[in-house]
């Protein structure tokens, strides 16, 4: 074989991929240098992606439901460091005021849920960071996510989750104690508040459209692959 024989064989190869090297909990971890471990029939998710989506399920529910009784003991929204009952506020939601019985067991479990999500987020996050999962399916043009579903995973995973974490623990004494610059950057604990309800609900439309996305696509395959890993 002559010289430029080789050159031209050696373009037509595929080129080696670090992210088709790491097999982050897949069931099959050989992967062929420059292929997709979507051809090989590995599984949709990996194991660590899998767990970690379960994890923040039960966790998100918990928030919901924890946060609605906390919101019920106050259905009002302001702006700034402090505000009440009697104080003006900047929104009045069509709530009716619970005062007793709820804060109690809705904090406890508010905060129970939160750190989950949390702890359940960071190696998540990491992986996909180191992992090229987050490469793979969110930044590039080769994956099985539309456009939509790209943005919107995007949002959710590095602006809306961080920004809910942080209104989160502005809204702490203990912590804005010792951090008084982040309530200082969200305008008062009240302005975390405000922020905080509103970006709980844009992740709830989020999950209203999502568990929509797996029902169309069809329930059960779905269902299976994310608690399975078996490839659809």
């Amino acid at each position: 074989m002559n010289r430029a024989a080789e050159i031209a064989q050696q373009k037509a190869l595929p080129s080696i991929s670090p992210c088709a090297m790491i097999p982050l909990g897949m069931a099959d971890p050989t992967y062929i240098p420059g292929i997709a471990p979507t051809v090989l029939g590995s599984p949709r998710h990996s194991l660590l992606v899998r767990t970690t989506h379960w994890i923040h399920t039960a966790a998100f529910l918990g928030l919901l439901v924890s946060g609605i009784a906390i919101l019920l003991a106050h259905p009002r929204l302001y702006w700034g460091e402090a505000g009440g009952v009697g104080a003006p506020s900047l929104i009045d939601l069509p709530l009716p005021f619970v005062l007793t019985g709820q804060t109690g067991w809705g904090r406890s479990l508010h905060f129970l849920s939160a750190w989950v999500c949390v702890l359940a987020g960071l190696p998540y996050v990491l992986s996909g960071i180191f992992g090229c999962h987050f490469r793979d399916d969110f930044f590039s043009s080769q994956t099985l996510y539309n456009p939509i579903q790209r943005v919107a995973y995007v949002a959710v995973v590095f602006g809306l989750f961080p920004l809910i974490v942080a209104t989160g623990l502005a809204m702490s004494p203990a912590i804005s104690s010792v951090f008084p610059e982040l309530v200082v950057l969200l305008q008062g604990q009240q302005s975390a508040r405000t922020i905080h309800f509103f970006v709980a609900a844009l992740l709830v439309v989020f999950l209203i459209a999502h568990v929509t996305m797996v029902v169309r696509a069809g329930f059960i395959h779905r269902m299976r692959g994310m608690i399975t890993g078996e490839r659809l």
